[in-house]
C-alpha cells in the first residue's frame, strides 16, 4: 500500500478540533469520510498533531495508506470535490513506509491573532482573539524571548494528553504589532496540550504589569500552572508551518 502525505488546511471554526471524536464533529472525521469516497475503502488518516476546538490550520500535515490507483497529483482535487468548503487539501506527495504525520515532524510553528482595539470586527470574530485592554507589545516582546531555549514547560500547560516529557524546546517566541493586530509566532520541537494559549496568555499579563518578563524562567522551574497567565480563547490560533525532511517538507514549503 502506498503512504500518501497530504498538505491541508481549515477553518477550525466549526470543528471540534482535529482528531476524532464519539458525537462531535472533527476535521479528521470529514476527512476519512471524504478519502473513503475517493479510495473506495475505509481509510484512517494520521494528523501532525491535535488541534483544540476552534482552532484553525493554515498548513497541516496528514497521511494515510491506501492502494487505490488514483494518481497521487490528482487526489487534491478528487476529495476536495468531497470535502465542505473550511477544509481543503493543497497538495499530496507519495510518502516514504515509515513516514508518520506526527512522528516524522521535526519542529511546528504556531501564530496567535490578538485584535487590540476597543471596538470589536465582526468578520473577524472566530478568527482572532478580540481583547480591547491595551496591550504593552515591548512588554510581550520580552515576556516572548523569555520562553525561548529548551524549558520545562509544565506551567504553561493545561491537564489532559499525557506525555512521557514536558521539556520542550522553543526554537523561537516573537510578537508584532501591525496597527490593531498583534501576531505572536512561537517554534518548537514540539507542544504540550494548551502550551501555546497558556503562553501567550503569560505575554498578557506581563503586558499589564502582573508580572515581569524577566520572571518567566523562574515561573517555567516551578512547574505550576497557576502561577502563568490563562489560557487564551482557542479562535486566534493557527497551526501556520511544519518542517519535514524529504518530499514531503518539501510539499509542506510550497
Amino acid at each position: 500500500m502506498k503512504n500518501i502525505a497530504l498538505r491541508l488546511s481549515y477553518d477550525g471554526s466549526r470543528y471540534h478540533g482535529w482528531q476524532v471524536q464519539k458525537t462531535e464533529i472533527s476535521v479528521a472525521q470529514t476527512l476519512e469520510d471524504a478519502l473513503t469516497k475517493i479510495c473506495g475503502h475505509p481509510v484512517k488518516t494520521v494528523g501532525c498533531g491535535r488541534t483544540d476546538a476552534g482552532v484553525h490550520a493554515l498548513r497541516y500535515c496528514a497521511n494515510f495508506r491506501t492502494d487505490c490507483t488514483i494518481p497521487v497529483e490528482r487526489i487534491p482535487l478528487a476529495v476536495n470535490a468531497q470535502l465542505p468548503a473550511d477544509i481543503a487539501v493543497i497538495d499530496a506527495v507519495e510518502a516514504p513506509e515509515d513516514f508518520n504525520a506526527i512522528g516524522s515532524c521535526i519542529k511546528k510553528e504556531y501564530i496567535y491573532k490578538i485584535l487590540n482595539r476597543n471596538i470589536r470586527d465582526p468578520f473577524l470574530e472566530k478568527r482572532v482573539c478580540f481583547y480591547p485592554q491595551r496591550l504593552d507589545i515591548e512588554r510581550m516582546q520580552r515576556a516572548a524571548r523569555a520562553f525561548e531555549g529548551r524549558h520545562d514547560f509544565r506551567a504553561v500547560r493545561s491537564l489532559g494528553t499525557e506525555t512521557k516529557t514536558t521539556v520542550r524546546t522553543v526554537h523561537w517566541c516573537r510578537a508584532e504589532r501591525e496597527g490593531d493586530l498583534i501576531t505572536i509566532a512561537i517554534c518548537a520541537d514540539g507542544f504540550l496540550y494548551n502550551m501555546c494559549r497558556a503562553m501567550v496568555g503569560t505575554m498578557v499579563y506581563a503586558s499589564y504589569g502582573k508580572l515581569e518578563p524577566e520572571e518567566i524562567p523562574a515561573l517555567l522551574e516551578t512547574g505550576d500552572r497557576r502561577l502563568t497567565g490563562p489560557t487564551m480563547p482557542p479562535q486566534g490560533l493557527y497551526l501556520n508551518q511544519l518542517w519535514y525532511n524529504g518530499a514531503v517538507g518539501e510539499m509542506m514549503e510550497k
